[in-house]
């Protein structure tokens, strides 16, 4: 009876090891699904280019609010700014969505291990955001002008609000406002885009775009009054914009790759970065989970 008990017994917990195993692994699995789950955006039939008069083309297209929303972007400007432009870029077909006319590339598979990263292109002034190597949003900026360029490199975001008062000029307010370099006091926030870049060295957004990102950055947990304890969600700005000539985005006329941005790209801009960016996040999580 005392062999049959212990018998049991060895039985018993072996298969609630079994069971304890397949659940991790089912758990890991999940874990790994969810991080590699990727937006299915539409592709168009096909991408190309061309100008048109602003005008003719709002007397045809401006109610409608899909394609006016991609005139924006693909022109980096706003509602305000695109009736005083003469002429326009538009696509040739409008049935895909946004991303497909924009340069990001929709996965970047150096990036699979990074929850969340905020890229801005100087060169092409376009942002996107990044979750684990999926591209989960992007759209258009304008950058700093010539005189005050917005600065390059890593950056990560710290302290937002809704509404701010620049440090330029207390007559310019600013909404959406999410600071990532506290002491030249840049940041991403709503503002008009003219076309080009034109601010004092922000990154200038549209404002369903500033909404967003507001919301999808975290901001940085302080020690004290002096002391960041964790920096909030990496930002990397790259490139530089050719300001003495045309804009960039007029070269997709006779090519609509021409301002592409490839995942080899992308992964060079990050690389010298990363090990900085995961052991930041290691921080983040550890606090998270309420560890020391």
């Amino acid at each position: 009876m005392r062999k049959l008990y212990y018998t049991s017994n060895i039985l018993l917990l072996f298969i609630l090891v079994l069971l304890g195993s397949c659940k991790n692994n089912e758990t890991k699995d999940k874990t790994v699904e969810t991080k590699r789950k990727a937006i299915e955006y539409k592709k168009p039939k096909s991408v190309g280019f061309h100008f048109e008069k602003t005008k003719e083309w709002l007397k045809t297209n401006g109610t409608d609010s899909s394609k006016v929303s991609i005139a924006y972007a693909i022109n980096r400007t706003d509602k305000a700014n695109l009736p005083k432009m003469d002429s326009i870029i538009v696509p040739t077909d409008f049935s895909g969505d946004l991303p497909y006319y924009l340069p990001f590339p929709i996965h970047v598979s150096s990036l699979g291990d990074v929850p969340k990263v905020l890229i801005f292109s100087y060169p092409t002034q376009t942002f996107a955001a990044y979750e684990n190597g999926e591209l989960v949003y992007t759209g258009p900026t304008n950058m700093g002008r010539k005189k005050d360029q917005t600065p390059t490199g890593l950056f990560f975001t710290n302290w937002k609000a809704e509404k701010t008062t620049s440090t330029f000029n207390d007559e310019w307010d600013l909404k959406w406002n999410f600071n990532i370099e506290n002491k030249l006091g840049v940041g991403f926030h709503q503002y008009e885009l003219p076309g080009y870049p034109a601010s004092h060295s922000c990154l200038r957004l549209l404002e369903k775009d500033a909404k967003y990102l507001y919301k999808w950055a975290d901001e940085w947990i302080l020690k004290d009054s002096e002391n960041v304890k964790v920096k909030g969600t990496p930002v990397i700005v790259f490139g530089s914009y050719p300001f003495d000539a045309p804009k960039p985005w007029f070269a997709l006329v006779n090519d609509p790759k021409a301002l592409d941005i490839s995942e080899s790209e992308i992964e060079s801009q990050v690389q010298p970065f990363l090990k900085n960016i995961l052991d930041n996040q290691k921080v983040r999580e550890a606090n998270s989970a309420g560890t020391p």
